[in-house]
């Protein structure tokens, strides 16, 4: 059973496996094709956290595949709260196929799928968003950025995070400009250290965007003020000034660099509205392709659910 919860529980082959499903069920969609890969299965989306394109996105994958999305908010369970969350894991388990789950704590996602008997796919937690890096990835990909110098210039949150594996993974370099105080977490900075170490990434962290931009053939960012950090939004805003992409900044990437925003994007704060609308065919192509790279790992989990946990 392989369970999808960070990056970093997959070699480079894997990840990239994963990629090359997405990229041919794509294809296969555009050109009017739907294969019922996931024929009659059901997964159940749980939603602790709110989301546009995690919804609409894995419901839509699941139902192109020939299954069926089951969509389960915070209203309708309560994950962890009156029933042990390890027998929430184990009874959905035995009426669904697959669960995404889109949470706060890392931890509970870990023992959801501690105790799951079907995979577990990470819609997004505090720590990581995996399966955005996949999109990203993809999109990279699409846009001819097959050894691509990658700047993310912004918050050291779980998109961070999830650059850094797959930074450190996929073998490609990646620059990490944060403000003072904003930094990535330093476990998960080690962890992906050894990573890199491993497969032959680079990783730079540090506080400079220009210097982080500079000859980049990617540029990417993120909101500054998350999911639960609004009480924090003056005085993020006050501690982020310098950090806005905008013409100026992206200026010293390559004339040609893609510019990614897993979205939603405020203008204003951690993009302008000229480089948004500058790059805007880039960051919807990477918003749809949130759909496909989904599919790509729901199906490769599929056809590995016989395998020994590596761990």
């Amino acid at each position: 059973m392989r369970h999808f919860l960070t990056l970093r529980d997959f070699t480079p082959q894997e990840l990239q496996e994963m990629i090359d499903l997405a990229i041919k069920i794509k294809r296969q969609v555009k050109a009017g094709e739907y294969v019922p890969y996931l024929k009659n299965q059901t997964l159940a989306m749980i939603f602790e956290k709110s989301s546009t394109r995690t919804r609409v996105s894995f419901e839509t994958g699941i139902y192109q595949l020939g299954g069926t999305g089951l969509f389960l908010s915070s209203r309708d369970i309560q994950l962890g709260r009156g029933e042990p969350l390890s027998d929430t894991a184990r009874v959905l388990s035995r009426m669904v196929d697959m669960v995404m789950i889109r949470t706060f704590e890392q931890s509970r996602l870990e023992e959801f799928a501690r105790y799951s008997g079907v995979p577990v796919i990470n819609g997004l937690t505090d720590s990581y968003h995996p399966v955005q890096l996949m999109a990203d990835y993809l999109t990279m990909l699409e846009f001819g950025k097959t050894d691509p110098v990658v700047a993310y210039v912004g918050d050291g949150n779980n998109m961070a995070h999830s650059w850094l594996y797959m930074a450190a993974i996929m073998g490609f370099e990646l620059r990490v400009a944060t403000p003072k105080g904003y930094e990535c977490d330093a476990e998960i900075v080690r962890e992906a250290e050894r990573l890199a170490e491993k497969y032959g990434g680079k990783l730079i962290l540090g506080y400079d965007p220009v210097g982080a931009v500079r000859d980049a053939d990617v540029v990417t960012t993120d909101t500054w003020v998350s999911m639960g950090q609004e009480e924090e939004k003056e005085q993020r805003l006050r501690d982020f000034a310098g950090f806005m992409v905008d013409s100026t900044l992206i200026s010293h990437a390559k004339p040609d660099a893609l510019f990614l925003h897993c979205l939603p994007a405020y203008r204003g704060y951690e993009v302008s509205e000229e480089v948004f609308e500058a790059h805007a065919d880039e960051i919807f192509t990477e918003a749809e392709n949130r759909l496909h790279a989904q599919k790509g790992i729901m199906v490769w989990l599929d056809s590995h659910r016989n395998d020994e946990n590596p761990e």
